[in-house]
């Protein structure tokens, strides 16, 4: 009996794999999907231009001093605004700010998720009805009115306004999602060892279950980046965020304001709005390549 314990007290080194050693197998998983290398090489392609927008764009995002209403020429491949900008050089500028906000408001309400959805999958009782409470009621109340009513009263916040209400709109579903998966995971054996071994309920959720969890936060976090990239053109494109900045959302309201598609402008809106929903599309495809780590049967060319 004594050497059956001393071989089970030690799994919990088993169920928390190296780090690293995870997110080398995560990202070998992610290439080795097709619909999610794809995804990654369309990412790859926004980062790069986002990094390099100041070498890569020919004038300035606010430079106004061109012809306005131009069309496509060889000096503004996409013509003017009505302002007088170039439009290829606001959207080269423009990806950075879509990219900070998706992924700042992403990984943002991904740890609000990840914390209260483990806090909430470990608890017994009355303080889990409490979160529990919490969670559904932000998951009832529809998150766009929701989003545009908290936006317009703290309107002129800039772009940590809109990061700000998209982490405190998006993170509901995400909790009820690693909830259950605690829910699942805790009662297996090496958390049983943990609580025996007399570790505290903090060591247990964050050491034993959160590492078993990777490709289900993962998976978390891109969704939440896209809904958060989607959910900041949106706002700026109701002039509930801040005009004055360049990004995909404020040229697209920028040029419903000045009817481009009335003055023959088309590319105006078609420009940034292909590329929102071309970066929305990458971060779609990655999640395919995560699906693929949480259930190996949707691994392409395996299961069958």
């Amino acid at each position: 009996m004594t050497s059956t314990m001393n071989v089970k007290i030690p799994a919990d080194r088993i169920a928390a794999p190296s780090p690293w050693r995870a997110f080398g197998r995560m990202v070998g998983t992610l290439w080795s999907n097709g619909k999610a290398r794809l995804g990654l090489c369309i990412l790859a392609f926004f980062v790069i231009v986002a990094v390099f927008a100041p070498l890569i764009a020919p004038y300035g995002p606010k430079d106004n001093g061109f012809e306005r209403n131009a069309d496509a020429s060889a000096a503004h491949w996409l013509g003017t605004t009505a302002a007088g900008e170039d439009v290829l050089s606001q959207l080269i500028f423009g990806s950075q700010i879509s990219l900070l906000v998706g992924f700042a408001a992403g990984i943002l309400s991904t740890i609000v998720a990840v914390l209260i959805g483990l806090s909430w999958g470990y608890m017994r009782g009355f303080p889990g009805e409490v979160v529990g409470f919490i969670v559904n009621l932000f998951l009832v109340i529809p998150g766009l009115p929701l989003m545009i009513v908290i936006a317009a009263y703290l309107q002129n916040g800039g772009i940590l306004m809109i990061i700000a209400v998209i982490v405190v709109t998006g993170w509901a579903w995400g909790a009820r999602v690693l909830r259950s998966q605690t829910q699942s995971l805790r009662g297996n054996d090496f958390v049983t060892s943990a609580q025996f071994s007399g570790d505290s309920r903090a060591r247990i959720v964050f050491r034993e279950i959160l590492p078993n969890m990777t490709s289900i936060i993962a998976g978390t976090l891109f969704g939440a980046a896209t809904a958060a990239i989607l959910a900041e053109a949106g706002l700026e494109f109701l002039g509930l965020g801040d005009s004055s900045i360049v990004s995909w959302g404020t040229m697209l309201y920028w040029a419903q304001n000045s009817n481009s598609l009335l003055t023959g402008q088309w590319l105006l809106l078609f420009a940034p709005g292909l590329c929102i929903a071309l970066l929305a599309l990458s971060l779609t495809l990655i999640n395919f390549g995560v699906d693929g780590i949480s259930n190996p049967r949707l691994r392409e060319g395996k299961g069958r």
